[in-house]
């Protein structure tokens, strides 16, 4: 989180809560990172410790995912504030086994409430590997309408090879008459 900026809001959505990041939350988001579903994804976890992860990034605003109770996942937001381009990006993993609960698309639709009536943004971005058709649909159900396939976008979890992504994104106009 940038700093001087003080600690967002719990956010809550229908069926989770997304609680601000706190190091309590980091041993079971490890474990998360760990399961193959999510590796595949969101790469190896362990460098990523070795970096600072996941408060190695001032500019990111990291949330936890809670269903129940108990840790399901992360949710993170980054914002470009330059006046011509404002908007935000939104990223996300779950554990696998919240997967097909619609708990994902509860926590994007919540944050994305909170980045546009509170943050006040027109436009929110987010990019899953065009391959990754379960979070594809589960963006779409919230609003995001794909807007091209990035070729080679990033590098596979294996750093050996690429694959493409896809730019999707939400118009705060989009999301309101849709919410």
């Amino acid at each position: 989180m940038a700093s001087g900026q003080s600690l967002p809001p719990v956010l809550f959505g229908s069926s989770v809560e997304l609680h601000p990041l706190a190091p309590e939350h980091v041993t079971e988001l490890v474990h998360i990172r760990r399961t193959p579903e999510v590796r595949a994804r969101w790469f190896d976890v362990d460098q990523d410790l070795a970096a600072g992860w996941p408060f190695d990034d001032p500019e990111t605003v990291c949330f936890a995912v809670m269903v129940e109770g108990r840790v399901a996942g992360m949710i993170q937001y980054d914002e470009e504030n330059e006046p011509h381009y404002r908007h935000a990006s939104i990223d996300i993993f779950l554990d696998p086994a919240v997967h097909g609960r619609g708990h994902g698309r509860d926590a994007v639709r919540t944050l994305a409430r909170h980045l546009i009536r509170e943050r006040g943004h027109d436009r929110i971005i987010i990019d899953p590997a065009a391959d990754n058709a379960a979070a594809i649909r589960a963006y779409a159900a919230v609003g995001f309408q794909p807007v091209g396939v990035m070729r080679e976008y990033e590098r596979d979890a294996d750093g050996q090879g690429w694959h493409d992504g896809l730019l999707m994104d939400l118009l705060a106009k989009d999301f309101e008459t849709a919410d």
